[in-house]
């Protein structure tokens, strides 16, 4: 909130008892700027209001002249009074102090001058802020018109300020979609919610209305364009491969390890089954693999597999990627909208990563859908049918959420008709040697190279390094060595540093009944792997979650966990 200045108010006054003869008022008025005739009421007298004095006997009593004229008394406000409660200007209001005492005089002229100046004032704050971020801003009036755009709105929407000022919103865009216009209506703010306003824009708003004495006097809103965060979200969806054989989908799903056999062997009798599967484990262990798996080894095999990361997209942003948009909501020609990720995998499989990441009002939009297999779209009025078959990831803490209140209760028992546990890859450290053989092999081919062999240090250094990236890390490290090696073995060297380092302290230890300790710090080991990565992209995130086989917002969370 704003604190102005004092009130700027007129202390050329004297203050005179009720019984002064008017002579003595007369003599006063030409020396100051007020008489204040005090008693049980206060009476003002301007020195322009002289003549009305000067006409009258000098013997008469303050009092009887103000009776005869039937002169209307004074209010006395403190400043505060003053600025939070109306006043009748027919007569200079007297100002007093915390001890009582008349300190100053406002008149009708004075107050206007003052709140000119902070309208002014306000004014310059207001312009200066919505200039200063970098949102579309734009203000309405109770009537719609618009009375702030900035230079924002102009790039984001096409349209110069003087075409708009002045006029109101719904001539240049429809109604009965502007966001501006529901808040005026209905008096609730709205944040994050997601529009379409034009072909190539994508924005985010945050609107709420402008409330006085608890009227809607107008209303704000702030609109952020994610548009290359939608275009880079559509490239990487454009650019997600199939990470299993399609025609032999579950021999990609290498391990000998009774869990991974066990996770195998459920999701094989699930693959043909029509009902909602939760993947449970940590970023990198193979869950979509797993997912790609059941969707291609059962009968939708031939009909769209469609993926969506609830941590890689804005909350605002994931509800329309999930359920699609309607029309053109800031524009005016006729727009049919874009269909969401539900209607894209129409018969085939939707696969969520990281559902637990997934906002708790969509978590409950979701669960609708999952009830009664129809939806509405983001803007829409209609209901939309779809039949797709869901496939959920979450973290293995998701039934601690649960607990807490933290993700729908209900939605994840519906989710969890069958639920899949994936262990990490520390784990199972039998699966190892059969996983960095079959990505050698793939990876040799990609590149057109010959398959190496793996030193005994090299070998011993892959199954010792706890692999905080899991199956995703493996691979990354593999492809790694098959690009720099130049001869026919792997060694040490070929890894990163911080498997050789961590490889380097587990060998200082001392042995333990002919054993190497098992004493580690998994947290130390995963932090150093990030800082690695990051140091190979060049600080670049998205490339160095990519190198360690996790999601970006994974990578963020850990960057901060670990201070890096």
């Amino acid at each position: 909130m704003l604190e102005f200045e004092q009130i700027n108010m007129d202390r050329s006054f004297i203050l005179i008892e009720p019984y002064t003869p008017l002579l003595e008022i007369k003599s006063k008025l030409l020396q100051y700027g007020f008489v204040v005739i005090t008693g049980e009421v206060s009476y003002t007298i301007a020195n322009h209001e002289y003549p009305m004095v000067a006409s009258a006997d000098d013997s008469m009593l303050a009092e009887e002249w103000l009776e005869k004229m039937h002169w209307s008394p004074s209010l006395i406000f403190s400043e505060k009074q003053l600025r939070e409660e109306e006043a009748d200007w027919r007569r200079p209001i007297l100002i007093e102090n915390e001890k009582q005492e008349i300190v100053g005089i406002v008149t009708a002229n004075i107050w206007i001058k003052k709140l000119h100046m902070e309208t002014k004032r306000l004014t310059a704050y207001f312009e200066t802020l919505a200039e200063t971020v970098n949102d579309a801003v734009t203000a309405v009036d109770q009537e719609g018109k618009v009375i702030c755009w900035n230079a924002s709105a102009e790039r984001t929407y096409g349209i110069k300020s003087e075409e708009i000022i002045g006029r109101k919103i719904g001539d240049h865009f429809h109604a009965e979609s502007v966001m501006l216009h529901r808040i005026l209506n209905e008096g609730r703010p709205v944040r994050g919610e997601y529009h379409h306003p034009a072909e190539n824009t994508h924005v985010l708003i945050n609107a709420s209305p402008i409330i006085q004495d608890n009227m809607i006097i107008g209303g704000v809103a702030t609109e952020h364009d994610i548009t290359q965060i939608v275009r880079l979200n559509e490239e990487i969806d454009a650019s997600t491969p199939v990470l299993i054989h399609q025609e032999r989908p579950f021999s990609s799903m290498i391990g000998e390890s009774a869990q991974i056999k066990q996770a195998v062997k459920i999701a094989q009798k699930t693959a043909h089954a029509d009902i909602s599967v939760l993947l449970a484990g940590e970023p990198g262990s193979g869950k979509e693999m797993l997912a790609q798996a059941i969707h291609y080894g059962g009968p939708r095999g031939n009909v769209p597999f469609v993926s969506v990361n609830c941590s890689a997209i804005p909350s605002g942003l994931l509800e329309a990627e999930l359920f699609g948009y309607q029309g053109g909501p800031f524009t005016e020609e006729a727009q049919t909208g874009q269909a969401g990720k539900i209607e894209q995998a129409q018969e085939g499989t939707l696969f969520i990563a990281e559902i637990d990441q997934m906002p708790f009002d969509i978590q409950v939009k979701f669960l609708n859908y999952l009830e009664n297999q129809s939806f509405y779209r983001v803007g829409g009025m209609e209901v939309v049918s779809a039949r797709t078959r869901i496939i959920a990831s979450a973290s293995s803490a998701i039934e601690e959420m649960v607990q807490e209140g933290k993700f729908h209760k209900d939605l994840y028992y519906h989710l969890t008709v069958i639920k899949i546990d994936i262990p990490p890859l520390r784990e199972r450290k039998e699966d190892i040697e059969g996983l960095v053989e079959t990505f050698i092999q793939e990876l040799a081919v990609k590149y057109r190279k010959s398959m190496p062999d793996i030193s005994p240090e090299a070998k011993k250094a892959l199954l010792s390094y706890e692999w905080p990236g899991n199956i995703r890390e493996l691979r990354n490290v593999v492809e790694r060595f098959i690009l720099l090696n130049e001869g026919d073995v792997v060694t040490l060297e070929h890894l990163p540093q911080n498997m050789i380092s961590n490889h380097s302290t587990k060998n200082s230890r001392p042995l333990s009944n002919g054993t190497l300790s098992k004493e580690r710090e998994p947290e130390k080991e995963e932090a150093l792997t990030i800082e690695e990565a990051l140091k190979k992209t060049y600080g670049n995130k998205s490339a160095a979650a990519k190198l360690l086989g996790i999601s970006r917002g994974t990578l963020y969370n850990k960057i901060k966990e670990y201070n890096l």
